[in-house]
């Protein structure tokens, strides 16, 4: 049986993975500077994208997800574990992307698993890394 601290725990960093896909479904990126620590990696190189950390990957964000009319996160699955202060998560996401000025509009759809890393400071849970595995990306 989970005990309320873990329970706590688990929800907490269930809404910083929450907190991440609104954060870049409404284009407000530098929300990401609160939810990931300042040296954290963000690793989107399994899908053509950068490396970083979270003040290298929010330009880059902003730039390259311009090309994008409309987008959203879909993510789920999660799988977490913690370990004190330290904690570790893989969810699922499903990210359809539609293309800006595009006729007719094209769509991108996107499937990753997120493995996460998670370190408690000050009593508050934020991302220390976030790396993407590809599952599949098609263009319609």
């Amino acid at each position: 049986m989970l005990g309320l601290q873990e329970i706590s725990d688990r929800l907490e960093i269930q809404q910083l993975i929450t907190d991440y896909s609104t954060a870049v479904d409404t284009r407000e990126f530098e929300r990401l500077l609160d939810i990931f620590t300042p040296d954290a990696i963000i690793d989107y190189s399994a899908v053509g994208g950068t490396v970083g950390t979270p003040s290298e990957v929010v330009p880059w964000l902003r730039e390259n997800l311009a090309i994008f009319s409309d987008y959203f996160h879909l993510v789920g699955n999660h799988s977490i574990v913690v370990d004190g202060d330290t904690a570790t998560a893989t969810s699922t996401c499903f990210n359809p992307m539609v293309f800006a000025d595009t006729a007719p509009q094209a769509m991108m759809i996107v499937g990753v698993w997120y493995h996460d890393t998670f370190v408690r400071t000050q009593d508050v849970w934020r991302m220390s890394g976030r790396v993407e595995q590809k599952s599949f990306m098609h263009s319609i």
